[in-house]
């Protein structure tokens, strides 16, 4: 239970991560000076009906001439000289971090470059491509980890409950010539399984939480840095009670198994 809190532990901070990365890839569409207001509002229709896209800003020529001289005011004199603006008026568009597929973000640049009044589209797409990457394989091993360490479990809590049983025969025996149901027989043993399963979740949390405060003091701030984040979270409260929970219901069904799969049970 220790270390699928801790595979919890490290997922969750890792979609924090990645999600500040996605939020921080946009999409730049750049159009040409004569570009029309209806051309304009034809962009911003396409880039309203897509689902990749979380929201879009028009960025007109004085507005970027003035980001530019704000950030980079060492070059002002370079735009100073010239004869007219050289900036384009440009759509800003950030993309929704639900959606990561390269492909159909390349397919809705080629739909955006192909619109009337567009000179050019500019993308991070090798960045998107790798947050894709790392997403998938993130969740997918998560997965595969999460359900090796359940079976891990339920076998541990599968060999306690069985050992309880042996020690208990005789009672268990005694109960069954006196005509006790096997409901009445085998519901200590799934309930004994709850209980394994939830103070070993909740032990693993306590243990986790210790061990968190402890690196977070050493290395909190020195892992933000790294990984571009506010700082490294704990478990949130929905994880950590589907742990419990997910400990409770491991239990119950190890306890359930050993119960059935033991002799004179039945």
């Amino acid at each position: 239970m220790v270390v699928l809190g801790v595979l919890l532990l490290v997922s969750s901070n890792l979609q924090r991560v990645l999600g500040q990365w996605a939020v921080a890839v946009e999409m730049s569409v750049y159009l040409h000076d004569d570009a029309t207001d209806a051309a304009r509002a034809s962009v911003g229709q396409i880039l309203e009906e897509s689902v990749l896209v979380a929201e879009h800003v028009f960025v007109s020529k004085e507005e970027a001439l003035t980001r530019f001289q704000e950030d980079f005011a060492d070059l002002v004199e370079g735009t100073d000289s010239a004869d007219s603006n050289p900036f384009s008026a440009s759509v800003e568009v950030r993309l929704a971090p639900d959606f990561w597929d390269s492909a159909a973000f390349d397919q809705l640049a080629s739909v955006v470059r192909g619109a009337t009044g567009v000179a050019d589209v500019r993308f991070d797409d090798r960045g998107i491509e790798q947050i894709a990457t790392r997403v998938t394989f993130l969740r997918g091993a998560g997965m595969v980890l999460a359900l090796v360490l359940v079976v891990a479990a339920a076998l541990t809590v599968i060999n306690v409950i069985r050992l309880a049983c042996f020690t208990r025969q005789e009672e268990v025996e005694i109960m069954q010539l006196v005509g006790a149901p096997l409901t009445y027989v085998r519901g200590p043993f799934v309930m004994e399984g709850v209980l394994q399963g939830g103070i070993g979740a909740m032990a693993a949390l306590v243990v986790l939480g210790v061990g968190f405060m402890i690196g977070d003091r050493l290395y909190g701030e020195t892992a933000a840095t790294v990984l571009g984040v506010d700082a490294v979270q704990f478990l949130p409260p929905i994880l950590s009670l589907l742990l419990v929970f997910g400990g409770m219901a491991v239990g119950g069904v190890g306890g359930l198994v050993a119960a059935r799969s033991t002799r004179n049970f039945e």
